[in-house]
């Protein structure tokens, strides 16, 4: 699958789950989840459709003529799945008195590929440069 077409796709997929998720703690799980867990839930659904946002924004201005450009895409892409999603599963887990406790590290790595993306982004603009 073309590098363009996959980012679009993903950035796509990304954004129309954050606003059906966005959705769904807003309504069904405001009264199952405590106010701590709803808040990260939250924040799951907002760097999700944060980097939504990225994916697509790169999708069309990048030309993935360089192989950065798939890494800077991919860091995004798999970053943003392990980050959020862990974090859905670790609230909607907890709420059911199973947390998922292996998914602890997940988050911060899903983080860390999200970090790595965004300093490859900062490199490929300022590279020119110097």
């Amino acid at each position: 699958m073309e590098t363009i077409f996959l980012t679009q796709l993903m950035g796509a997929l990304y954004g129309l789950l954050a606003v059906v998720f966005g959705a769904f703690g807003a309504h069904a799980l405001k009264k199952k989840l405590t106010p701590e867990l709803l808040h990260s839930f939250e924040t799951g659904v907002k760097y999700q459709m944060y980097h939504a946002i990225v994916l697509l924004v790169l999708g069309f201005n990048l030309g993935f003529d360089q192989s950065l450009d798939s890494v800077i895409a991919n860091c995004f892409i798999f970053g943003t799945l392990l980050f959020s999603f862990s974090i859905y599963a670790l609230c909607l887990s907890a709420a059911k008195g199973e947390k998922l406790r292996f998914l602890g590290p997940v988050t911060p790595i899903g983080g860390l590929l999200l970090v790595v993306g965004w300093a490859l982004l900062l490199y490929k603009f300022v590279s020119p440069i110097f």
